[in-house]
């Protein structure tokens, strides 16, 4: 027990003895080598035979760097691929050990790019030195075979893809056109040229326009069709040139759209409606009865199996003051959006000095209107329809009206001129030159501004696209961006930055760095 006792009370410290070293007699931890770290580095060289200067072929078009025989990768410059691309063009880097790996900094102009290595080998008798070298990569310019293609001959493509929608706007392309830029789905393309009902995308590969297809069909209800001509043949070598065409049609029902369904489309949807209204668009289309919020959703095969026409377009909404209303049902959410019946008593803003005309109607809309509050809607009463497939139901009796969304005009009067805080990116695109070019400027200049607007009011809309800060915007104003009244806005937490350092910013960086 005192023998325990003592143990306890004594700790036993073990000391690492030392070593002169052979070479220059400096005091050391003994190693398999008996050499100083410095004596040792001076009789080995664990570089040596490994590559230092490499030259690499870099595209100044795509930013794709050579992988021999005949890959091109993409990569940025400090970025993860970069730096693997470098470090497998290393040749004898298996007879060490990689322990490190990063860039060094140079001009961007230099066409330079060095790379610091920490390499571990063992050497004499069982010692593992580890060395630090640097490697220097001479960037050469060369185009690679698609962007040299391109160069030769700007106008030369291999596959086109012809979007079209047969209505009489253009707010379901302005969508789409942020989709694309969203996912960079039109990267490959030679040439965007805007058409009269459409987009036509030019790309340099078959297999880039196929990709392209298929995202407009994850994104929006389309068929397609496709057809290739023969450009020259080479019988010797029996090799074939085509021309690709892809035919994309975008189904024309567009949100907020009012339908007639027909009966045999009524019946396979469950005897929805007959009067519905389009809710949302995407690779499948909803459909919501106004009246009872009985929806459902119809893919694009459903579609043009049975394509129908709409009774009503956005461009027909007549603007409503609500006098009173009461929510008869509480709100449910539909597709990501919260809907609300109610029942409302309304007027045309039009009628105001000329008559006392009042319409009790249902709307879905109950979460949102109070009185006093303007909406847009669908004059059922004063419509002059000739649809056929109203003709179909016998009995059917129409609402006097159909309440689509709340209106801000009166509010938006207040704010007009002033520049919004977010702004969109867009495609560079070719415009077809067409008559009566000053109309078409106009109509589409007032065809955007409702685009905007409906991602203002619609926050599942901008779920889909990215929207960045305006600079023209100005700073204090941000504070207030809905000035006191409920006008809707797009918060600045959904903006993204352009991404756009200026030189003192690269400066602060790097010193960071």
């Amino acid at each position: 027990m005192a023998e325990e006792g003592l143990t306890g009370m004594f700790k036993l410290q073990q000391t690492v003895g030392t070593v002169l070293c052979c070479m220059c007699g400096k005091s050391m931890a003994p190693n398999a080598a008996n050499m100083c770290v410095n004596c040792l580095r001076s009789q080995v060289d664990i570089t040596e035979g490994l590559q230092k200067h490499l030259i690499i072929l870099h595209c100044p078009e795509c930013n794709c760097y050579l992988q021999p025989p005949r890959t091109w990768i993409k990569a940025q410059l400090e970025s993860k691929e970069l730096l693997t691309f470098c470090i497998k063009r290393l040749k004898n880097l298996n007879k060490v050990r990689l322990v490190h790996a990063e860039f060094i900094w140079t001009e961007p102009h230099s066409k330079r790019i060095k790379v610091k290595l920490k390499v571990q080998k063992e050497v004499l008798n069982g010692a593992v030195l580890e060395q630090a070298y640097i490697v220097e990569y001479v960037q050469q310019e060369h185009l690679c075979e698609s962007c040299s293609r391109v160069q030769a001959n700007p106008d030369q493509w291999v596959a086109s893809v012809q979007v079209r929608q047969h209505v009489a706007h253009r707010r379901t392309f302005y969508y789409l056109e942020q989709l694309i830029l969203r996912h960079d789905a039109a990267i490959r393309a030679i040439k965007i040229k805007q058409m009269d009902q459409g987009i036509d995308f030019f790309f340099g590969n078959r297999s880039h326009a196929v990709k392209f297809v298929d995202f407009l069909g994850n994104v929006v209800p389309i068929k397609s069709r496709n057809d290739k001509q023969l450009v020259s043949h080479d019988i010797k070598s029996s090799n074939y040139n085509y021309k690709y065409t892809f035919s994309v049609e975008v189904c024309p029902i567009c949100r907020e759209d009012l339908i007639c369904l027909p009966p045999k489309v009524s019946a396979s949807l469950g005897n929805l409606g007959p009067l519905v209204f389009c809710a949302k668009v995407s690779n499948n289309i909803l459909l919501l009865d106004p009246l009872t919020l009985r929806h459902s959703f119809m893919d694009a095969n459903q579609y043009w199996r049975a394509p129908f026409k709409l009774l009503l377009s956005s461009r027909q909404l007549v603007e409503y003051i609500i006098l009173d209303i009461e929510v008869q049902t509480p709100a449910v959410n539909i597709g990501g959006t919260k809907y609300c019946l109610a029942d409302a008593q309304v007027a045309r803003v039009s009628d105001f000095g000329k008559n006392d005309k009042i319409f009790n109607v249902r709307t879905h809309l109950g979460h949102l209107l109070n009185p006093g509050d303007y909406s847009f809607g669908y004059d059922l009463f004063g419509a002059n329809s000739n649809d056929i497939e109203l003709d179909k139901y016998k009995g059917l009796i129409l609402p006097d009206a159909i309440l689509m969304k709340k209106s801000y005009e009166e509010k938006r009067q207040k704010k007009r001129g002033k520049p919004r805080p977010w702004k969109l990116k867009n495609m560079n695109m070719e415009v077809d030159n067409a008559s009566n070019r000053r109309i078409d400027d106009d109509k589409r200049n007032m065809e955007y501004e409702e685009f905007l607007k409906d991602l203002e009011e619609n926050p599942e809309m901008r779920f889909n696209i990215s929207l960045y800060r305006n600079k023209e915007y100005q700073p204090s104003e941000m504070t207030s961006v809905t000035d006191g009244d409920d006008l809707p806005s797009v918060p600045l937490e959904e903006l993204l930055a352009d991404l756009e350092l200026s030189d003192e910013e690269d400066d602060t960086e790097s010193m960071r760095d």
